[in-house]
């Protein structure tokens, strides 16, 4: 939802309303995201003259959750810390309100850059487990192209044992056709037998067929901090947070059609080394400032920025974070 005007916060208030009871969170749980939606949304348009919210519904064997991330292009918040004590506001923050936000809420992440923008994610329910707020987790977000509503590119992330996985998909071309190869490949990784990438990109090549295709993209963190990647089509891959960042090779074709052999290719990671996948909806040019301390957020917070900062509107934007098991 774009917020440009102070007729969005209703509209934003609204429909998080309608989400929170469509996940049965209870009454009195829908009338504190709706408390919080509002705080974020105004503040959004007094402070960074507006922005853009996102929110989710997440399932998962522990019950629903709503998560609601926030991205502006504002002045930033010159002190995070001082902005998320009940009582403190400065023209640059996102005011009074944030602490009481941050109290509301079961998780919470927040990046903030001076004069880039504030990126702010808050979960209620059971988001933890599934949306990138842990270590060794990863999330991911995606966005259609201007003037779609159906979003050909998809992310889905698994837990084995210690081994996360992660997955990105591109649905060839756009709208409802691409959304279904896309949801299809998310059916098949998620239905699949604990494997390597390789393995879990055959499966979905096969899936796969009959669709209109797709690019494919697993990256596989293992409990020793070992990346195993398989890749085909045009999904970019590139270990951030070491002293030179590093490209992830994918392979020619298109998973569902003319594609090869899957290969797996390995990497070492360092605790602080992320890994982002994006699709051709994002700019190769992708870069974030270590300084800033962005590597050290959640998933969430990392993807939002890069698609805040990277994203192309001429393309759905697909985005998947994953990070080792050092604590953020």
């Amino acid at each position: 939802m774009r917020i440009e005007h102070p007729s969005a916060v209703g509209t934003a208030r609204r429909a998080a309303a309608a989400l929170a009871d469509r996940l049965g969170l209870g009454e009195s749980r829908v009338h504190e995201i709706e408390l919080v939606v509002s705080e974020v949304a105004d503040n959004q348009l007094k402070h960074a003259g507006g922005g853009r919210l996102l929110l989710r519904a997440f399932r998962s064997t522990a019950g629903p959750g709503l998560g609601l991330v926030a991205v502006d292009g504002g002045p930033g918040i010159a002190d995070l810390d001082s902005a998320t004590r009940d009582g403190h506001s400065t023209a640059g923050s996102l005011g009074i309100g944030l602490g009481a936000v941050l109290r509301l809420c079961d998780t919470w992440d927040a990046h903030t850059a001076l004069g880039r923008g504030t990126v702010l994610s808050v979960g209620f329910g059971n988001c933890a487990t599934v949306d990138g707020t842990g270590p060794g987790d990863g999330g991911g977000l995606t966005r259609p192209m201007t003037g779609q509503e159906a979003c050909g590119d998809a992310w889905a992330v698994r837990r084995d044992g210690a081994t996360v996985t992660g997955l990105l998909v591109d649905g060839l071309g756009h709208g409802p056709l691409a959304a279904s190869a896309a949801q299809t490949a998310v059916r098949a990784f998620v239905d699949a037998d604990a494997a390597p990438p390789a393995e879990l990109l055959a499966r979905i090549h096969r899936a796969l067929q009959g669709t209109r295709g797709a690019a494919v993209a697993l990256a596989q963190i293992s409990e020793a901090s070992e990346l195993s990647y398989a890749g085909i089509g045009n999904i970019a891959g590139h270990l951030l947070g070491d002293e030179r960042p590093r490209r992830l090779t994918s392979f020619p074709g298109i998973v569902g059609g003319a594609a090869r052999t899957p290969r797996e290719i390995a990497y070492r990671l360092e605790s602080d080394t992320v890994v982002v996948l994006h699709t051709d909806g994002i700019s190769e040019k992708v870069k974030l400032d270590a300084a800033s301390g962005i590597l050290r957020r959640t998933p969430t917070v990392i993807g939002a920025t890069v698609l805040r900062d990277h994203g192309v509107r001429n393309d759905d934007a697909g985005v998947l974070v994953l990070r080792p098991g050092a604590e953020p």
